[in-house]
C-alpha cells in the first residue's frame, strides 16, 4: 500500500492520479474537503498530520510513503505557525514511518530549503546545487525556513534507519486550481498585470516532479536529495510565454526595488478593500527581485533517459486548460 500525504494538493493530486494509473493501491490523505475525484485504486482518508495518533493510524498497512503535504504561505504574519506546522507534520510522518517499518519514503522539500545565501545579482555562474549549505540570510523566506527544518527531520530519521530520499522542486507549473498556488499566475497574466521584475528562478512541470519522485521511489537511491528543475528562467520570460499563449498583453513595466515596494503596498490596500488576496505582497515582491539559479545535473546524471517537458509546452497546455475552464464559468 502506498501512502500519499497532501493528496488533495496540486502536486499530490497529480501524483495520486499517476500512481493509480499503474494499478497500485493508494491511501490518499487530505486535511479538509474530500476531493471529488474517485478511482477504485484510491482510498481517501482525512488526516490531521499535527495529530500524531491520526498519523499512526494512517500508516497501518503502508509500505511506501510520499510526503507531499505542507502549508505554503508568504504572509509574514503566519511565520511562526508556518514553521511550527510544517516541521511538526514532517516529524510525525517520518517518526511513524519508522515505527511502521515503511520500506521507503520520498519527501517533497523545495529549492527554498537550500537557502539563497550565495545569490548575487547577475551571477548565473553561482548555481545552487544539492551540496549548497543552508545559511541564515535575509533572502530566506519563512516558507524556506520551514522547509529547511522539515528536511532536518527527514535527515534525522534517515540517521535512525529510515530509507528515504528528498526532492527539491522549484516553482511547479501545470493545470490545476487557477485560483490559487502557482497555477494562479495564469489568472494574474490574463488580468494583464503590467509589472515585471528582474528576478530569475527555476521552473518545472508538475508532472515531471511526479515522474522523478516515482523513479526515485523505485530506485536504490537513499540518504540524498535531488533538485528537480527543467531550467532557470526570468519571471518576465515566463509571464511573457503565458501572455502569448493567452493572446493578451504581457507585463511591460519594469519594477525595481523601489517600485516593487510601492506595488505591494498598493496591492495591500486594494486587498483590504476587496477582501481578496493580494496579487503581490511584501514577501513575494522581495523574492521576485532575486536572481536564483539552480543546477539540475544530479538528477539527469542519475537517470540519463529522463527528459523534462519544455516550459513552452507546459505553459501552452496550461493556457488551453485555463481558457476551457473560464469559458465554462
Amino acid at each position: 500500500m502506498i501512502l500519499v500525504t497532501g493528496a488533495s494538493g496540486f502536486l499530490g493530486h497529480h501524483l495520486v492520479a499517476a500512481i493509480a494509473m499503474g494499478n497500485e493501491p493508494v491511501k490518499a490523505l487530505y486535511h479538509s474537503g474530500k476531493p471529488s475525484v474517485q478511482d477504485k485504486q484510491v482510498s481517501w482518508q482525512q488526516c490531521d498530520l499535527l495529530d500524531v495518533f491520526a498519523v499512526a493510524d494512517a500508516m497501518k498497512g503502508v509500505d511506501k510513503v510520499y510526503h507531499c503535504a505542507a502549508q505554503v504561505s508568504f504572509d509574514r504574519g503566519q511565520r511562526q505557525q508556518l514553521i511550527r506546522n510544517n516541521v511538526t507534520a514532517t516529524a510525525h510522518v517520518v517518526n511513524e514511518a519508522l515505527e511502521a517499518g515503511v520500506t521507503k519514503l520520498v519527501h517533497v522539500s523545495s529549492v527554498a530549503a537550500l537557502g539563497r545565501s550565495n545569490v548575487q545579482e547577475g551571477r548565473s555562474d553561482l548555481q545552487i546545487n544539492e551540496e549548497t549549505q543552508w545559511e541564515e540570510h535575509p533572502h530566506n523566506s519563512a516558507y524556506a525556513e520551514s522547509k529547511y527544518w522539515s528536511e532536518m527531520e527527514v535527515w534525522r530519521a534517515m540517521a535512525e534507519g529510515l530509507n528515504a530520499v528528498i526532492v527539491n522542486p522549484p516553482v511547479m507549473l501545470g493545470s490545476g486550481d487557477f485560483d490559487k498556488g502557482s497555477a494562479h499566475l495564469m489568472q494574474v497574466v490574463a488580468n494583464e498585470f503590467p509589472w515585471y521584475t528582474g528576478g530569475t528562478n527555476a521552473w518545472v512541470d508538475v508532472r515531471d516532479v511526479v515522474k522523478a519522485m516515482m523513479l526515485l521511489m523505485r530506485s536504490g537511491h537513499a540518504d540524498e536529495r535531488f533538485i528537480v528543475s527543467a531550467g532557470n528562467y526570468s519571471y518576465r520570460e515566463v509571464f511573457t510565454l503565458m501572455a502569448e499563449a493567452l493572446n493578451c498583453k504581457p507585463p511591460h513595466k519594469h519594477a525595481g526595488k523601489a517600485m516593487t515596494g510601492l506595488v505591494w503596498r498598493l496591492e495591500a490596500v486594494k486587498s483590504w478593500f476587496t477582501r481578496k488576496p493580494a496579487t503581490v505582497n511584501r514577501e513575494t515582491a522581495r523574492i521576485a527581485q532575486l536572481a536564483c539559479y539552480y543546477d539540475n545535473k544530479k538528477l539527469l546524471s542519475a537517470f540519463p533517459d529522463f527528459r523534462f517537458r519544455p516550459l513552452e509546452t507546459t505553459v501552452s497546455e496550461m493556457a488551453l486548460a485555463f481558457k476551457e475552464i473560464k469559458s465554462l464559468s
